[in-house]
């Protein structure tokens, strides 16, 4: 059985989350309630708890304040924020404290539910593993924190990428693409330049480009059809941003392209 806690100041949020856990995983869950951050800290470390479900804005020691406690003493447990609040200042603290997830609220049951699935098996890999369930050595755990965190990251890369492949054609913003990933736009924001080292905004770009030039080498296809085929509906900007990419306007690449 998993011990999951679950620590908000709102009863109605405790009694959703306890019941939509209840509900997929029954009798696999062993669910603990806190008040407050220092109820949550106090209750993890008496109960032992494998997972975490904090809200951010608790009275007292907030649920960023109480992870930071609770990491610690519990090098394992898997953290889980679910609050209300999108601060880019907030999901970086959770990454501080690595964090599993940062979830806003209103949260889907299936993201809810995903999210405590991989909680889950992170804590029979532990066990599988032979790792204790107090704490480890620091270094030990960081080596296997920065693999499961790189696990993690080429999924999600994988996901952003599927979701731009898709959809490059369309008028799509940073937004639109966390939305779909069911994040916050300041975790995603700080998740996107972790996975591809620039801004959404620049990369989006730098493929549709990409795209562009293969497009180009067919003469049956003129520039304003190519630019709005990736995603420009404005011929004139693309071949502004175009030029400011690759030093040539469409047509003089095309040129270039057809000549070598």
């Amino acid at each position: 059985m998993y011990r999951v806690l679950i620590a908000d100041d709102e009863p109605i949020e405790r009694v959703v989350v306890s019941r939509t856990l209840h509900k997929y995983f029954q009798d696999q869950l062993e669910i603990i309630q806190a008040v407050n951050g220092r109820e949550a800290i106090e209750k993890c470390q008496e109960q032992r708890c494998q997972i975490v479900i904090l809200d951010v804005e608790m009275p007292g020691i907030n649920g960023l304040e109480a992870a930071e406690q609770i990491r610690r003493y519990d090098k394992e447990c898997s953290i889980i924020f679910l609050t209300a609040f999108d601060y880019f200042t907030y999901a970086k603290k959770a990454i501080t404290v690595r964090a599993l997830d940062y979830l806003l609220k209103p949260s889907s049951e299936e993201e809810l539910i995903a999210v405590v699935e991989e909680g889950m098996r992170l804590a029979d890999a532990q066990k599988e593993d032979g790792v204790s369930e107090i704490a480890v050595a620091n270094e030990a755990f960081v080596t296997e924190g920065e693999k499961i965190e790189c696990i993690r990251m080429n999924i999600v890369q994988e996901k952003i990428l599927d979701f731009i492949q898709n959809h490059y054609t369309e008028d799509i913003s940073l937004q639109d693409v966390a939305r779909a990933m069911n994040y916050s736009d300041a975790y995603f924001c700080k998740l996107f330049k972790q996975c591809f080292e620039k801004s959404f905004t620049t990369y989006l770009s730098e493929f549709r480009i990409e795209k562009a030039k293969q497009l180009l080498v067919d003469v049956t296809i003129n520039v304003k059809e190519i630019s709005d085929k990736v995603g420009y509906r404005d011929s004139n900007y693309f071949a502004k941003v175009f030029k400011r990419r690759e030093g040539v306007t469409p047509s003089e690449y095309r040129i270039l392209a057809l000549g070598k």
